[in-house]
């Protein structure tokens, strides 16, 4: 019984050996900033040949968080849209011929403001009340 016990803690102690190391091994533990390994984490989670980028999105709900993401997965290509209601940063990954203004006119297209493009004030106005943001 001892023996068993034995082997038991051995294996539970192998393994939890095995995910420190690969702790250490990651890349926020190799001296890098928090911001240089977010950036490396983030790369190595895209699929090569995808593209990301980032940029402000004027809005207030979760109904805005919905429009404003289907509309940037409605652009071929796209392939992630992350709308937080919070910062109003919307991330985008994307691959092939889309740009970066494909994405903000069609989410102006929608009602919703991008840096680069305003939403027609009749498509603004129609907007649900609680999705009304200050212009």
């Amino acid at each position: 019984m001892k023996k068993t016990i034995f082997i038991i803690a051995a294996i539970i102690l192998t393994f939890s050996f095995s995910d420190i190391s690969a702790q250490k091994s990651s890349c926020c533990n190799k001296g890098m900033t928090k911001t240089s390994c977010d950036k490396s984490k983030t790369s190595m989670n895209t699929v090569k040949g995808e593209k990301e980028t980032s940029f402000k999105v004027s809005g207030n709900c979760e109904m805005c968080e919905a429009r404003i993401e289907k509309a940037a997965l409605g652009v071929n290509g796209v392939e992630t849209a992350e709308w937080n209601v919070t910062s109003k940063l919307l991330k985008v990954t994307y691959s092939g011929d889309v740009s970066k203004k494909n994405i903000e006119k069609a989410i102006a297209d929608v009602g919703h403001d991008t840096p680069d493009f305003k939403a027609k004030d009749a498509v603004y106005n129609a907007l649900p009340n609680c999705c009304k943001y200050d212009r």
